[in-house]
């Protein structure tokens, strides 16, 4: 008699720059680490698979989620990218086709989506707002979750940030991941 086959976990795949990757800190504090964790505190049986690069921008990401989308097949994609492209000013039209074509390439294998929202600093003016609103257009037109801001709460603490003042340290870590989490855990069985 054979015995019942072993449940494979979901995956959940995060594409994301720096901010995800755990740039200057170990990446077990990052939080995709933090959900990871998380996932297996509550039982979901899910695995949490971070192909976050630091410095990748939406273009960098466009290349990769094909092969990434392959390699692990995941039944949800977290997509946290932009913000390299905004601290270069690159064109919003060209961060909107890249979002959107990561979230159709991911649609296409039936994957959920979570589109997580980034901001720049007022000092880029008219540009900030646009860039911003980039995320949340993405989302509805693809029907998509959507994080408003990875860093909502964390911004304004400048003792959450590494010396850099780019990068969240391990104690801002928690606060990402609850941000993340309002948008993912909706999509989680």
């Amino acid at each position: 008699m054979l015995a019942p086959a072993v449940h494979a976990a979901s995956t959940i795949l995060v594409l994301g720059d720096s901010l995800s990757a755990g740039y200057g800190i170990r990446k077990d504090a990052a939080w995709p680490s933090l959900l990871g964790k998380r996932l297996q505190e509550k039982r979901l049986d899910y695995n949490v698979v971070n192909v976050s690069i630091s410095g990748e921008t939406t273009s960098g990401g466009r290349s990769r989620i094909d092969p990434a989308l392959r390699k692990h097949n995941p039944q949800i994609v977290i997509v946290a990218l932009g913000s390299n492209d905004g601290l270069r000013g690159l064109p919003v039209e060209t961060i909107r086709d890249n979002l959107l074509a990561m979230t159709d390439t991911a649609l296409r294998i039936k994957a959920k989506v979570v589109i997580v929202g980034q901001r720049l600093p007022p000092n880029y003016g008219a540009y900030a707002e646009q860039f911003h609103a980039v995320f949340g257009d993405v989302a509805r037109l693809r029907k998509t979750a959507h994080v408003d801001f990875l860093l909502d709460g964390v911004v304004t603490d400048r003792r959450l940030f590494q010396a850099d003042n780019l990068h969240p340290t391990a104690e801002a870590q928690p606060l990402l991941l609850e941000n993340v989490w309002q948008g993912l855990a909706p999509l989680l069985q």
